[in-house]
């Protein structure tokens, strides 16, 4: 992911026909953005009287969601590098059966690389409600919305992930190894899902009363 172009480019780069960045980029973007508002939240609490006794956990969970947001930024950017290498070992030669060989294998290795990085998009996303947990409930109650939302996109940043792995596992000639992968990636993103809406049902709660 590669934060020193602007917004604008990286639409024209995602609504183009390139094959990246795409929707596991895109999944990896939402995570940031969660991280991010829950930062913001973190920032409107830090300093306020009426939230000083919060204000050291506050500091640490703001400090972790930056480490996050990197985390996911680094994981946009894997994202796309995988992406590339499996359409790399696509072009490779296919004339002799040893090149044949070669290219399967190729492609079966790139294949795997991709679907491991959105399965610790996943793993992220999970670490991240937790804090942003902290967030909905010890932060400042006038930025409660703002948190729900950070909650949305995580969950939507889990969701977006874990169809890349199944997209990739699905695509792998050993079923086994995919099958492995795709189960502890549907664990923890099923984990993240009943997470989040069990918090934007407490966020939405507070918000009618």
């Amino acid at each position: 992911m590669d934060l020193s172009k602007s917004l604008n480019n990286y639409l024209e780069e995602l609504s183009s026909n390139a094959p990246t960045p795409g929707g596991g980029n895109v999944a990896a973007l939402s995570g940031v953005l969660a991280c991010n508002l829950g930062i913001m939240v973190c920032n409107l609490t830090i300093g306020k009287k009426k939230y000083l006794e919060v204000e050291d956990e506050m500091k640490k969970v703001k400090t972790e969601l930056e480490n996050l947001s990197n985390c996911f930024i680094e994981l946009g950017s894997k994202d796309n590098y995988a992406f590339d290498k499996v359409m790399e070992a696509f072009r490779l030669p296919k004339e002799t059966e040893e090149e044949k060989k070669a290219r399967s294998e190729k492609i079966e290795e790139a294949t795997y690389a991709a679907a491991v990085v959105p399965s610790e998009v996943i793993d992220t996303c999970k670490k991240t409600l937790e804090l942003l947990k902290t967030v909905a409930e010890k932060g400042n109650k006038n930025s409660v919305s703002d948190a729900g939302v950070a909650v949305s996109l995580i969950s939507t940043s889990a969701q977006g992930a874990f169809l890349n792995v199944l997209i990739n596992c699905s695509s792998l000639k050993n079923k086994t190894v995919g099958n492995e992968l795709l189960k502890r990636s549907e664990i923890i993103c099923n984990e993240v899902e009943v997470g989040c809406k069990t918090l934007l049902d407490e966020v939405k709660k507070g918000l009618y009363n």
